[in-house]
């Protein structure tokens, strides 16, 4: 798969891929990793694109209509109302809950008029702000000072039909540790927020999995703060519902930080999994890595992978890449790629992006199929090959397992 250099844009068939880049302030010594080079513009910052401000109120935000740039991709009538408000007056849903929670981690359900909630960060969408606008109870769970989990944080979410909006809280405290696993199977029309809040000197590794049942609709906004020093992951694995739209955003809160995004998504027939990222950069010194890798099979799948990255006059010292790859496995099947990088100094230590979409490798099959492995075994081996090392992200054995079964189960069905 050819990767696409900046400011070109690819049309292949049922595949778009676009890069840009837009340099403001830098000055010189500004350096760019990666393939391409950058056109010099004057541009407002990533999120001016978006022409409400964010905000808390869903009231402040209009009913798009699917010309506007955050929402071209997505299918609005299948959103069951989320991005309207008819959503919110449908029949409210249910959610069992289920959590594993090591020593010392607590959990525990709070008012809308608890402190800790909007810390991360604010709603950029109608969608998110009708999910805060609109929650009863929030789930806090807290990971206290110093702590160092052996053991996996498991939330366990099984939707029973119905419309919900949730708002979710991980609050890590400075200079602890752990892996947080939030999982969600079921079904119904789901809105949410969740927040990640990493303290200083912490290390989080958020895990978030889409297994929904086919008729569900998820639309989430994460929003990840990190503090000083502190290290972040992400690992967010899609497979099933029928509209997944999710919005990983991070912000820092002071020097040193570090946020590494990895994403896995399986599309198959008629599904429409949608991941939208942006990463700011406002302070100085803190690093930020994104890989996303999606596999797509069956008629009218469809992928979209948006990374905004931008770069700030006052970031000085930053460093960040971000990377997006697609596997098309059958004809029938759609990807919109767009990475997207903003910079506003030149005092910076590296800065890129690529993005590819293709289909299997002639070459890799070849090699597998002549020392006797047939052909459905040899396209078995290339894809678990291609998600194997953001699974190694997640750094539990057991979940990693879990999660390549069920990409053996997905292969199982067209591959």
């Amino acid at each position: 798969m050819a990767e696409t250099p900046l400011n070109v844009t690819a049309n292949t068939t049922g595949s778009t891929t676009a890069g840009s880049i837009e340099v403001g302030t830098a000055g010189a010594g500004a350096q760019l990793a990666g393939p391409g080079t950058g056109r010099a513009t004057v541009q407002q910052p990533i999120d001016a694109r978006v022409a409400v401000k964010p905000s808390f109120d869903v009231n402040d935000f209009p009913v798009p209509h699917g010309r506007e740039e955050d929402w071209r991709f997505t299918p609005l009538h299948r959103l069951g109302g989320l991005h309207d408000g008819t959503a919110a007056t449908a029949g409210r849903g249910e959610d069992k809950v289920e959590f594993t929670l090591p020593d010392g981690v607590t959990a525990e359900t709070v008012g809308r008029d608890d402190a800790r909630l909007g810390k991360a960060g604010t709603p950029v969408d109608r969608v998110a702000a009708q999910a805060f606008s609109a929650f009863e109870q929030a789930l806090v769970v807290t990971v206290p000072k110093d702590a160092v989990l052996t053991e996996p944080v498991r939330i366990d979410v099984r939707g029973e039909g119905g419309v919900r909006f949730a708002h979710v809280v991980i609050d890590v405290k400075p200079f602890a540790e752990a892996v947080v696993v939030l999982n969600h199977v079921g079904t119904g029309i789901r809105a949410a927020n969740v927040e990640l809040l990493v303290g200083d000197g912490a290390k989080l590794t958020f895990v978030s999995v889409q297994d929904w049942e086919r008729d569900a609709v998820h639309v989430a906004q994460h929003n990840a703060l990190v503090g000083r020093d502190a290290t972040y992951k992400s690992v967010v694995v899609t497979f099933g519902g029928d509209l997944v739209r999710l919005h990983p955003r991070v912000n820092y809160a002071g020097p040193g930080g570090e946020a590494e995004l990895f994403g896995l998504y399986f599309a198959d027939a008629g599904q429409h999994l949608e991941h939208r990222l942006v990463i700011d950069h406002d302070t100085p010194h803190c690093r930020s890595n994104v890989a996303y890798k999606g596999a797509l099979q069956g008629q009218d799948a469809h992928a979209v992978w948006v990374g905004d990255v931008l770069i700030r006059a006052a970031a000085l010292g930053t460093d960040t890449y971000e990377l997006n790859r697609n596997l098309v496995l059958t004809d029938g099947a759609r990807v919109d790629s767009i990475p997207n990088l903003e910079i506003e100094t030149g005092e910076i230590v590296g800065a890129g992006h690529a993005s590819a979409t293709g289909r299997f490798d002639d070459e890799q099959l070849f090699y597998l199929q002549a020392r006797g492995i047939p052909a459905d075994e040899a396209r078995r081996l290339v894809v678990r090959g291609f998600f194997a090392e953001l699974l190694q992200q997640i750094g539990v054995a057991e979940i990693q397992e879990q999660l390549m079964e069920k990409i053996d189960a997905e292969l199982e069905a067209a591959v």
